[in-house]
């Protein structure tokens, strides 16, 4: 990618329209957007890397040395909730043995708090605020913590990420005599910024373009757009059960909230994304209630195995919910049981996927760096390394261009080159409804500022 007033020479014709065009929408996506795309890739690059993190910063609470077999969770639910004064909503258990037992905690003051529990001895190691560390960094990533503005904002750098990286390939494409990768003269020059942003954006572009596509499903407008596309296509999540085949009458949808959609790091959040907007089967109710230990028995006998969290019923009629800790697409697995005899509502699996969900929960796996392995990791990394460099050699390079002092944006564009440039960023709008809507206020001062100085 290359930056306003780095650029080399503009040549004539429809290209070098496209070429100004290009370079004063880049200018634009990049005064826009960067502090936010900063922010999302430190906070992207912090969760690739949760189990190390939480292992360190949470020290012995993450550790429980075994001892025989793990307490009944009809026994250690209770002892929790004793030792802690919180009500247990779900139980994470990790894969390996001597890994401690998470319980997320609904606190009398209606607080969340996450318990670290050795299930050997039912002894509660310790307790963390919300979520725990890696959850704030998630919402922080995220920007949840500031609501639906927040959510709303990450969509809009998303769409605007999307228009640098393919604005930035533009002004990189070689040109007179300049080099495709490389790095020319001295620090203290402007061309060895410009080719060392140009170069870093072009090898990470790709990475760039994909983190932003795969970020769209969380987003409140797109990414419910795209749930409803799925859901309406037939290509997506696995469809509620319809009628109960234990009962005569047919079974209701619960409402969502009812099996934990609002429980932090829990019910929803550990669904596949393709389930997390479908409302729970509901129970028969009753008074009979299966244990915790039946469902995650009938669950492991639906073939589902460690690392899985349980999410208790918050009401007469919710269900009992097991599933699978996703590393790669190919685990989703969830299993919602009847609280009441412990049968298997429904038995959610990512072959049951249709094709559109199947790609998106990719997306979202390697997205995360888990799809395959350290190799992925590392590559969401260096994209999240990349943006910071990006980010630091763009500001430098304008810093640089400044002429008797002063800032400048970049020459403005010919009418053609604008409308055409336009035309394609409002394509771009169209799917992305918020970055449209920014894109309007965009192009509409440029449009007031051209008329001002063509009046001036």
């Amino acid at each position: 990618m290359s930056v306003p007033g780095t650029a080399p020479a503009i040549g004539a014709g429809e290209g070098g329209a496209l070429f100004r065009a290009a370079w004063r929408w880049h200018f634009y996506a990049g005064l826009i957007v960067l502090p936010v795309l900063l922010w999302l890739a430190a906070t992207g690059a912090l969760y690739l890397y949760k189990p190390e993190i939480e292992r360190a910063f949470y020290g012995g609470w993450s550790w429980a040395a075994p001892q025989g077999e793990p307490r009944p969770l009809a026994a250690l639910i209770p002892a929790v909730e004793r030792q802690s004064g919180g009500r247990v909503t779900n139980v994470a258990r990790p894969a390996g043995p001597a890994e401690s037992w998470r319980m997320a905690l609904a606190m009398p003051d209606g607080s969340r708090r996450l318990a670290f529990i050795d299930p050997y001895r039912g002894v509660l190691l310790g307790t963390a605020a919300g979520g725990g560390l890696m959850a704030t960094i998630r919402d922080l990533h995220s920007l949840a913590i500031t609501g639906p503005v927040g959510n709303a904002l990450v969509e809009i750098v998303a769409g605007w990420a999307i228009v640098l990286v393919v604005t930035g390939v533009i002004l990189w494409w070689p040109r007179g005599g300049s080099p495709a990768v490389g790095v020319r003269g001295r620090p203290r020059s402007r061309l060895f910024w410009r080719d060392l942003h140009g170069s870093a954006g072009v090898l990470a572009a790709a990475v760039i373009l994909f983190l932003a596509a795969t970020g769209m499903p969380w987003t409140v407008f797109a990414g419910a757009g795209l749930n409803d596309w799925v859901k309406s296509s037939g290509l997506g999540r696995p469809k509620s059960p319809g009628p109960n085949p234990w009962e005569k009458a047919p079974a209701k949808a619960a409402p969502a909230e009812s099996h934990a959609g609002h429980d932090h790091d829990g019910g929803t959040a550990s669904l596949p994304w393709s389930m997390q907007r479908q409302p729970a089967p509901a129970s028969q109710g009753g008074a009979s209630r299966a244990t915790p230990d039946l469902a995650v028995a009938r669950a492991q006998w639906a073939g589902l195995s460690a690392p899985w969290t349980l999410t208790l019923p918050r009401t007469a009629d919710a269900p009992y919910l097991v599933s699978a800790a996703t590393v790669r697409a190919q685990d989703a697995h969830a299993v919602y049981l009847d609280a009441a005899d412990g049968r298997i509502l429904q038995d959610a699996r990512y072959g049951d996927f249709g094709a559109g969900a199947r790609w998106i929960e990719w997306g979202i796996a390697t997205h995360q760096g888990q799809q395959y392995g350290e190799a992925n990791r590392l590559l969401m990394l260096a994209g999240c390394i990349a943006i910071w460099v990006l980010g630091i050699t763009g500001p430098v390079l304008w810093w640089k261009r400044r002429r008797e002092g002063r800032l400048r944006a970049p020459p403005r564009a010919t009418r053609r080159g604008m409308r055409n440039m336009s035309i394609a960023m409002l394509a771009l709008g169209v799917l992305l409804p918020l970055t449209g809507l920014t894109m309007l206020a965009a192009l509409a001062g440029e449009l007031v500022l051209g008329r001002v100085r063509g009046r001036a």
